[in-house]
């Protein structure tokens, strides 16, 4: 049976779906990135993290420019992170003292300018690629991967943070890490568009990676194991510091007090961990307060690990006008311990002035560079000692980067990450801070401690399970105990690297094979067009 041309392209193109005006899809757009939200902590309801990203899909499945793609692209992007960053609100304007409106307009620029990621995704998968699941769920891991450094980073809101304790499918996580756990969930979201077009071949590929998550979390295979050694008693000290008052000189006596006092009946624990910046001034001011703190430590057989601004004065040149670097660090001192860590990721305009020198030109921030700045941490620092083990460190905002804390943990027995997320107030920030640990030592294979100033301060296990955690905004301690393990998962051996190795094959194949598409499209239209003019 001879096809016409309609035909052969009615099955290379089939069902095509019919458009909608453009201001109803942006709207429609919009609201499916704006309601991801509702999918993480402290929401939780995990089927919007498969609905948000379906409903991209199939808007751009219809035959469109590329204009009209990116611009969808852009607005579900914008939805996701005008609302599902909005946490940053309450950091620029009640702690930033920045005006409503313009704090306003600051997140809606924020919102546009990430949203650009998902904008460029849907370009390229009207122009580039086929429209078809495997594509798009490559194409999604890959602009996540991306938030990881490009412009520094800015990882948050990752599908896979979703699943975080659907352990069905986050079973990946320690095999691929939690971009593998985002590409199945994006490719199921894809694949449920495409049996209601009844195309089923999508769907039961993504059925068979649903599969092999299930049955990783039901064979559940260790991927490290108990050290051997008793389990480690921690104290986590949570001074609840408001945040308008912690950087104030006349409150840094206070602050002292308050977590000196917190401490007094902890000492005589293996471990007793402070915060973020929780001494709110350099080593060097406050050498007499850490002195006798150690000596408390040391008496008591104690471990005492702190977050504090680090001052290197050894580095200092005294034939330059710049200050010694200074760094956002945590520290172990007391008994059986040693090390000092400084944190590698900083936050761009909160802890150092980006673009160094090239601001120079706006009188306002002209040579701030060299006095704003926290210096930034090499990444091949040595893990603290605690207690005749490693303990790997993260430092707030850099926890969020897989690979970063994947570097860190190796060859550590378990993990700490210290965090002042008071900037956040009673936003959703700090419980999206919180899961994205989970995963940390989910992917890991290994222990947390999160000692936090306002919360959430907590023990977590090696599968990404709150052992314990501690009530938000209360000046309280969390006492619990800690698992040293040992052994390395897969995705501490190998990172990320194979997972885009086969994002880049499958982008590949697809770009390939839209071509043969479009290539076989003209020929058959040339010998239709041909016939007929005979």
């Amino acid at each position: 049976m001879r096809l016409s041309t309609h035909d052969l392209q009615k099955r290379l193109n089939p069902a095509k779906p019919k458009r909608l005006p453009l201001i109803l899809t942006i709207l429609i757009a919009w609201l499916a990135g704006a309601i991801f939200l509702f999918a993480l902590a402290p929401y939780g309801f995990w089927p919007l993290a498969v609905v948000s990203p379906a409903i991209l899909y199939a808007l751009l499945l219809p035959k469109m420019s590329g204009k009209r793609a990116f611009i969808i692209g852009e607005a579900y992007g914008a939805g996701l992170w005008c609302v599902g960053a909005f946490w940053l609100y309450t950091s620029i304007h009640t702690y930033g003292g920045t005006p409503a409106w313009l704090a306003l307009l600051m997140i809606a620029i924020m919102g546009l300018g990430m949203g650009l990621f998902h904008g460029f995704l849907a370009l390229i998968f009207n122009k580039l690629v086929g429209r078809q699941p495997f594509a798009f769920a490559a194409l999604w891991i890959l602009q996540e991967w991306l938030k990881t450094w490009l412009f520094t980073g800015f990882p948050w809101l990752f599908v896979g943070y979703a699943f975080t304790e659907q352990y069905w499918l986050s079973s990946l996580a320690p095999v691929a890490g939690v971009f593998a756990v985002s590409f199945v969930a994006v490719l199921t979201a894809a694949s449920l568009i495409e049996l209601l077009r009844r195309r089923i071949g999508y769907a039961i590929a993504s059925g068979v990676l649903l599969t092999i998550s299930v049955a990783l979390w039901l064979i559940n295979p260790q991927w490290t194991k108990p050290k051997g050694t008793p389990d480690l008693s921690v104290s986590l000290i949570q001074g609840n510091i408001p945040q308008d008052l912690k950087w104030l000189t006349e409150y840094q006596v206070e602050t002292l007090k308050i977590y000196a006092t917190l401490t007094r009946s902890e000492w005589g624990r293996d471990i007793v961990v402070w915060p973020e910046s929780s001494i709110p001034m350099f080593q060097t001011e406050a050498l007499g307060f850490i002195n006798e703190m150690v000596k408390m430590a040391e008496e008591t057989d104690t471990t005492w690990v702190t977050g504090i601004p680090y001052k290197d004065e050894a580095a200092f040149d005294p034939s330059t006008d710049k200050y010694p670097p200074f760094y956002n660090s945590v520290i172990a001192l007391g008994s059986e311990a040693e090390g000092l860590y400084k944190k590698q990721r900083l936050v761009p305009f909160g802890e150092y002035i980006p673009f160094e020198g090239v601001l120079d030109i706006l009188p306002n921030l002209a040579g701030s560079q060299d006095i704003m700045s926290y210096s930034q941490g090499s990444d091949q620092q040595l893990p603290l000692r605690v207690r005749g083990h490693n303990l790997g460190s993260a430092i707030c905002y850099e926890v969020a980067y897989p690979n970063t804390t994947r570097k860190n943990a190796i060859g550590t027995d378990f993990l700490l990450t210290i965090s002042n997320d008071a900037w956040f107030g009673t936003s959703a920030g700090p419980l999206q801070h919180l899961q994205m640990v989970q995963m940390r030592a989910l992917e890991n294979g290994r222990w947390f401690m999160r000692a936090t100033n306002t919360g959430v301060t907590a023990i977590i296990d090696h599968k990404g399970r709150i052992v314990k955690r501690a009530p938000q905004f209360e000046r309280t301690v969390l006492r619990g105990e800690l698992q040293a393990r040992v052994g390395n998962t897969p995705f501490m051996r190998f990172g990320h690297y194979p997972l885009l190795v086969i994002i880049a094959l499958l982008l590949l194949l697809s770009y390939l094979g839209k071509r043969e598409s479009t290539a076989n499209i003209v020929k058959h239209s040339s010998k239709a067009a041909g016939k007929r003019g005979r």
